[in-house]
């Protein structure tokens, strides 16, 4: 078996809170998302409160070729899935126009790319994973992004 392929890899940690208490509202990875046990895999831990947390997760890929980014080798047609922590599947998405188009735009987190994903969830407090993948077993680099709203 082949190593996996090399490349350049991203994370990305925001405190908007300038008090005491920090408060993470954006994390995301960009790398090569392969297929099997070589996608892409982000994660979350929520705490707090007896409510839950709405939070918007995003799978891209054809914005990085784009500028500012102008990264080649993208994937073509991300698709997302996002599981809590006993391994349910959540919510899952192919292209983000095609479910919670409004929701979604409304939050001002729309892909730029109609054929990228993005799922709009309210979760409850614990941890979750969001697996970024290609649709149809495609290949290429990709960014997954979870934003706490």
């Amino acid at each position: 078996m082949a190593p996996p392929p090399t490349g350049v890899g991203l994370v990305e940690v925001y405190d908007i809170n300038s008090g005491a208490f920090a408060e993470l509202t954006n994390v995301s990875t960009r790398g090569f998302v392969g297929t099997g046990d070589n996608v892409m895999i982000g994660g979350i831990i929520t705490s707090g409160g007896n409510g839950s947390t709405q939070v918007v997760v995003r799978g891209l890929g054809p914005t990085l070729s784009q500028p500012p980014f102008n990264v080649a080798g993208v994937l073509a047609d991300p698709f997302l899935r996002l599981f809590d922590r006993n391994g349910n599947l959540v919510s899952t998405n192919n292209n983000w126009k095609d479910a919670q188009q409004a929701a979604i735009q409304a939050t001002g987190l729309a892909p730029p790319n109609e054929v990228e994903a993005a799922i709009l969830a309210p979760v409850a407090a614990g941890n979750y994973t969001a697996i970024l993948s290609g649709n149809g077993g495609a290949t290429g680099i990709g960014l997954v992004e979870i934003y706490k709203l």
